[in-house]
Order: structure tokens, then C-alpha cells, then sequence
């Protein structure tokens, strides 16, 4: 007999306007919009899922700068549940294109060295009218140890692979769902 499951948007009410814009830098940054959500301790069990959707806009001019975009676990200095790698970026994109990540994250495991394991993809436009889609993450499949026991912020992080800027990127929105079991 199947599970009884649930779905819930953990993060609502969303906020009402967009994060700080991210430019000119290459240090790992959290670009979540404020204020930051934070799952609480022991709220993930073996068999629980999460799905993120985070969406935004960015631009360049005259360059082609790699973005990496990823959802962390316990913040950017925390765990990359899963991210994309140096995704080249078009040198056109003058004004705000959308962007938008889409992660799903099954717990494997629970404790202080539990374990999880995430799948999903980048769609970033290459014009205003298309876009191309990468896996995330951009390495093998594999399980990644997260401490369930407490209480951490689910955030978006964001790395310019040139400082320019001219390299600006927001994030706009950002949906964390429980795919409870």
C-alpha cells in the first residue's frame, strides 16, 4: 500500500520584491531573497523529498562569463545539494533574461551524517524568446551528507566566473516544496 504524501509550499507567504542584485564579483555569494528560509531540525525523514524552484533574471554585455547557480543547504558556506557548474553565458544579453533552476532532493538517510540526493536542470535564455537547459548537478549522481538534526537555511547561491559590472544576476523568486512520505 503507497504512502499517505502531502505537498506544501515551506516558504509562503513569499516575499514581495526581489534579492539583492549580484555583480562584479566571483566569491560564492547567497543571493536568496529575504528573509531566508530555514527547515527545522528533524523535519526531514528517510524518504522525504524537497522540491526547489528558483527563478530570475540576468545580464551581461561584451563579455561571455560563466554563472554557476546552486540550492545549499545550511547557506553557501554550508552544502551544495546540488549546483551547476560554470554554465557559459552569451555575451548579448543586455538586458534581464530570465533564468530559472529546478531541484528535486530525496533524504536517503537522517542523523548527523544523513544523506541526499538531487536531480533537476537550468534553463538559461539565450535570447528573450529561448533558452537551453543543463543538467544539475553537471557530475555523477551521488549522495551528499547533510546534518538533519538541526536547524538549517535553504539558500540560492550564485558565482560570476569574471568580475565585471556588467555581469548582473537577481533572483526573483524562490519556492522550497515538501514532498512529504
Amino acid at each position: 500500500m503507497p504512502y499517505m504524501v502531502w505537498e506544501s509550499l515551506l516558504n509562503s507567504p513569499q516575499p514581495t520584491a526581489a534579492g539583492a542584485a549580484y555583480t562584479n564579483s566571483t566569491t560564492i555569494t547567497d543571493v536568496s531573497v529575504a528573509p531566508q528560509f530555514t527547515l527545522p531540525a528533524n523535519f526531514l525523514q528517510a524518504g522525504s523529498a524537497l522540491k526547489f524552484t528558483a527563478f530570475g533574471t540576468y545580464q551581461t554585455s561584451g563579455t561571455t562569463p560563466t554563472l554557476n547557480l546552486g540550492i545549499y543547504y545550511g547557506g553557501v558556506a554550508g552544502t551544495a545539494l546540488a549546483a551547476s557548474g560554470a554554465v557559459t553565458t552569451t555575451n548579448t544579453a543586455t538586458v534581464n533574461w530570465p533564468w530559472r533552476l529546478e531541484l528535486i532532493t530525496t533524504i536517503r538517510s537522517t542523523g548527523t551524517a544523513g544523506t541526499a540526493m538531487s536531480q533537476g536542470f537550468l534553463g538559461l535564455a539565450t535570447s528573450l524568446t529561448a533558452w537551453t537547459t543543463y543538467p544539475v548537478p553537471v557530475v555523477a549522481l551521488a549522495t551528499v551528507t547533510i546534518d538533519t538534526t538541526a536547524a538549517k537555511a535553504l539558500t540560492v547561491g550564485a558565482t560570476w566566473g569574471t568580475a565585471a559590472s556588467t555581469n548582473t544576476m537577481t533572483l526573483h523568486g524562490f519556492y522550497v516544496e515538501s514532498l512529504g512520505a
